[in-house]
């Protein structure tokens, strides 16, 4: 039998909902901010011990943790990974729900704690069913993916070997997209991600006597609409790129010229050459605005996460199993994604799947975007990602 048609995955999943939802309210309750998850990975870990996992592995990158389920049926010795995100986020939540956040300023506003309880459910049919399959699945559960990152210092520490890995696999919710609807897409899929810090050193003074200073602001406010033109004037019409300033920071007063103002920005991109040339000019446009208005600037440029890349035949494993979970109507492909993800450092080092599943619901109100302090997601998500997932590994594990 197709393990991606077994009927009784269905049913095991919608037996086991409700208790995967109770661990995602949990997990909402009691947020813990990137290298700080050390509650939840104890949570983590003691439902692994329940589901009978041995092989467990803690403090991996800081507050990491993997377990190993291997399978008992015949076949060829081949090891998938899958991973979930842990951390939440610096934001004091609005929602107004019995699960909400008790930790003042620390939210789950991007789906992780989805993500976790997702694995743990993924876990707990795969243990089920160690004997239809050959080779094993590592679990893995993942500390800072909003930053600083903990993708690749698991990398590092050795996660993708003892056993070797031979594919990678995560899944995120997605509220933008509705709910019963996956979206998965071969090649790049999320974008590179950027950032730079553009500090303007000029001349303050008095507000009346603009002639005999040198102005960071109006600096500044000509470098901002000039960083426009690069991907409007210097990128083809072609390649996805975004430049993006989020922050200006000067002066205080409003009869005062500041001697410096400071400009925080992100760059977002898929082309490995658009991303170099756009650092290069980036620094080169700014510090020639500069001199030309008679300031100095410094510009610090840091290279994050690269573009997140899907592996074309892995990517039709997915899409097949998709189409059978939700239909073929309702698997699509809405075009590379400009937010960025460290699991990208994953499917840099093995052939892999990164895929989203809707979890938005309009007649909920549970229309609220990612990062915002009142989103929330439909939990019938959870159980349409739980059995995409595990059927997704059975699939992989038995071609």
């Amino acid at each position: 039998m197709d393990v991606t048609t077994d009927p009784r995955l269905r049913g095991d999943v919608d037996e086991i909902l409700p208790g995967v939802i109770a661990d995602r309210r949990h997990l909402h309750e009691h947020p813990e901010l990137g290298m700080q998850e050390e509650q939840t990975q104890a949570f983590v870990v003691e439902r692994l011990r329940a589901l009978g996992i041995e092989d467990i592995r803690t403090r991996i990158a800081t507050t990491g943790a993997t377990a190993l389920i291997r399978g008992t049926a015949p076949g060829p010795d081949k090891t998938v990974l899958v991973r979930a995100d842990m951390d939440a986020l610096p934001i004091h939540e609005e929602n107004d729900v019995a699960y909400r956040s008790k930790t003042s300023g620390v939210m789950h506003a991007c789906g992780h704690d989805g993500h976790t309880a997702m694995l743990l459910g993924v876990g707990r049919l795969l243990m089920e069913r160690r004997d239809r399959f050959s080779g094993a699945v590592k679990l893995l559960f993942q500390p800072a993916e909003e930053g600083p990152g903990g993708a690749q210092p698991m990398i590092e520490s050795g996660v993708l070997d003892d056993p070797h890995v031979d594919a990678v696999f995560g899944m995120h919710l997605a509220q933008e997209t509705p709910l019963g609807q996956i979206v998965v897409r071969a090649g790049p899929t999320m974008a590179a991600s950027d950032r730079f810090v553009i500090r303007i050193q000029g001349k303050g003074g008095h507000g009346a006597r603009p002639q005999r200073c040198v102005d960071p602001i109006a600096i500044g406010a000509q470098i901002v609409v000039a960083l426009q033109t690069l991907v409007a004037r210097e990128v083809a019409p072609t390649e996805p790129a975004v430049v993006t300033v989020g922050a200006f920071l000067a002066g205080e007063a409003f009869n005062v010229i500041p001697d410096t103002a400071e400009l925080r920005g992100t760059v977002r991109t898929f082309n490995a050459d658009v991303r170099q040339m756009l650092a290069k000019r980036i620094d080169e446009l700014v510090t020639g605005i500069a001199a030309a208005m008679r300031a100095t600037v410094t510009v610090d440029y840091h290279f994050g996460y690269p573009p997140a890349v899907n592996h074309p035949e892995l990517t039709e494993v997915v899409r097949a199993v998709a189409a059978e979970v939700v239909g073929l109507d309702r698997v699509i492909d809405d075009g590379p994604r400009m937010a960025a993800e460290d699991f990208a450092y994953f499917l840099e080092a093995r052939p892999g799947c990164f895929f989203f599943i809707g979890s938005k619901n309009e007649e909920r109100g549970l229309v609220w975007g990612h990062h915002h302090p009142r989103f929330d997601f439909d939990e019938e998500a959870l159980g349409i990602g739980i059995n995409a997932m595990t059927s997704t590994v059975l699939r992989y594990l038995a071609t």
